[in-house]
Formats: structure tokens, sequence, C-alpha cells
């Protein structure tokens, strides 16, 4: 049986995830920010382990990580986890700034390091759902398109870091998804939502789990997804 652990499984793409894994029989550990999430993570997909973490809260996330008992091996580190708050930089206060770093940027680089032991034990694959945002960026996006090119960075400097060793890492770049956050982020924009024209959630689910199960003779570093 592989094991995965999976921030963001709540809802989205994280949830898709969740199911496909779930579903074939894996075994799951997931992130939960409360303890009522938690009920509902393990009440989805019963049998999965969780450990109840902030992400907003980098000092606490060490103490919970510190304290909640690991599977000696990972097979996957699914960091799918992420806040889409969108400011222009004028209008980008020093809360929302550490906000969005804290929970894109800081929080997978922290549970990736306390990862590391269980990842390379079984030769296992991080993968950070980036977004578009990580490649290009716009107006009004500087914040989370920041966290997003750093998250980029630490991907590439783990990927060089770690692949003597067999840990291999891929960034998903998915463009606009049809997620809460996508609902969010047309709200921001003044536009109307239609989820049918945006990329479904269970198709960047189904790369993701591709990925994961790539043969051990191959990686793949970057996986980038577009709206037909």
């Amino acid at each position: 049986m592989t094991t995965h652990l999976i921030t963001g499984a709540g809802s989205g793409i994280g949830a898709e995830i969740a199911d496909r894994l779930w579903n074939r029989g894996d075994s799951l550990v997931l992130l939960a920010r409360s303890v009522a999430r938690g009920t509902e993570l393990v009440e989805r997909w019963p049998g999965s382990a969780v450990c109840v973490a902030d992400l907003a809260d980098p000092e606490g996330l060490s103490a919970a990580i510190g304290g909640f008992a690991l599977p000696e091996r990972l097979d996957s580190l699914v960091h799918s986890a992420g806040v889409g708050e969108m400011a222009p930089l004028a209008d980008a206060t020093a809360a929302l700034w550490q906000h969005v770093l804290s929970v894109n940027l800081i929080a997978p680089a922290l549970l990736t390091a306390a990862c590391l032991p269980a990842l390379r034990r079984a030769t296992g694959t991080v993968i950070f759902i980036n977004s578009g945002a990580g490649l290009s960026s716009g107006p009004g996006w500087s914040p989370y398109s920041s966290s997003k090119f750093g998250l980029k960075a630490l991907a590439d400097s783990l990927r060089a870091e770690e692949r003597a060793g067999g840990v291999r890492v891929t960034s998903v770049y998915p463009g606009r998804t049809a997620t809460p956050m996508q609902q969010a982020l047309h709200a921001y924009e003044g536009a109307p939502y239609d989820p049918t024209r945006w990329i479904q959630p269970g198709t960047v689910a189904a790369a993701v789990v591709d990925v994961i199960d790539l043969a051990p003779d191959a990686a793949v570093d970057d996986v980038t997804i577009r709206p037909r």
C-alpha cells in the first residue's frame, strides 16, 4: 500500500486527488486547519490519518508536524492548499502579504522539510500545485503571483538538492480551474462565473495521479494545463 500526504483535501483539486487515491486503496495523511475540519475529512475518507495544523501560522505548523507521527515512508507529498487573495501593490497590506506568503510558500517549505526523511525512504514524489500565475503575472496579482513564483523556485531548488537521492519533484501549473478560489477570483474581477468554461478539478487531479504513478526510470519536472 502506498501512502500520500495531501494538503488542501477539503475542496477543489485536493479533494479530487484524495478521492482518486483513497478509492484505489491507498493510505492518506491529510492536513486540516481545525479539529472540526479534520473530522469532516475522516468522515469522507475513513481510515485516513489527520494532522491538525494552520498553514497560515508557520511556527504553529512546525510544532504540529513535530508532534505528529509521520509515516516512516511517504510515496508522495501533494501541496494542494493555497489562498488566492488579490490586491494591487498600492493596496496590499503587510498582513495580506504575510498571509499569502505563509500559506502558499512558507508552509510548503516547512512541511516538505519535515517529510523529506519519509520521502527519501520511499524515493517518493513531491508535487506542488502551483498556478499559471506562477509563470506570468498581471495587474492586481502581485501578492499571489509572488508566492507562486517563489513556489516555483522552491521546487526547482529542491529538485536539484534531492535528485541524487531519488526524490522526484514536480510543479503543476493549472490555468483557470473551476474551484471555490476561481469563483472568488471572478468576484474580485467583477466578472460572471461560469465553471463550465474552465478546467475541471478532476482533470488536474488525474494528471497529478499520473505523475505519482510514473515509472521509476523517469521524472516529470513541470506540467502545464490550460483550458481549451
